[in-house]
């Protein structure tokens, strides 16, 4: 099939998260399309957000922040939080909180996992900030966990893509990593 150009959009499916972070003396969560992994040891992952936000000023302050990986039960508090600002809206209750050992990242205990991040740097780019952490700590529900791995089923994260902005749940297992293309390498 001719592949047409389609412009320079954002056609890769995205995890849904919560970053928490204390702001201003109080929990604040938003709701961060643009986050991954990106070091394996020490573990550490990255979320990108727009530098109009609140959220990125309270990790600047506390040098930590959370991420909570909602399921598909929480879209609508989810979305809420993607929609208001913790600047003029007090986002503190809309979760039932807990604290790891940094004691100034908070987390939410409905979500099946939550990741307690220490700040290493905040890379400034031209409309967002990377900020990347060090994950010191992950908390999971029993229902996240099978046979001592995450369940994703269970988890049952959400997903956004753009540019439709739409959110979606996990599909069915396709196959398994370093393992479905070993037929092809030549010996």
């Amino acid at each position: 099939m001719e592949k047409q150009k389609i412009g320079n959009n954002f056609f890769i499916p995205m995890p849904v998260v919560l970053v928490g972070t204390h702001v201003s003396g109080k929990d604040n969560f938003m709701a961060v399309g643009w986050c991954a992994r990106v070091n394996g040891n020490p573990p550490m992952i990255a979320c990108g957000i727009h530098t109009s936000h609140y959220t990125p000023q309270g990790i600047a302050e506390t040098k930590t922040f959370s991420v909570n990986i909602p399921s598909s039960g929480l879209l609508e508090k989810t979305d809420y939080c993607g929609l208001v600002s913790g600047q003029k809206t007090d986002k503190s209750k809309v979760f039932d909180v807990f604290y790891g050992s940094l004691k100034t990242a908070p987390m939410i205990r409905e979500c099946p996992v939550t990741l307690e991040c220490r700040l290493v740097q905040i890379v400034s780019l031209p409309t967002h900030s990377l900020c990347i952490g060090e994950i010191v700590g992950a908390y999971a529900d029993g229902a996240a966990i099978k046979d001592g791995k995450p369940d994703f089923p269970g988890i049952d994260p959400l997903f956004l893509t753009m540019p439709d902005n739409r959110y979606w749940t996990l599909g069915k297992y396709a196959g398994d990593a370093w393992s479905a293309g070993k037929k092809l390498i030549q010996r």
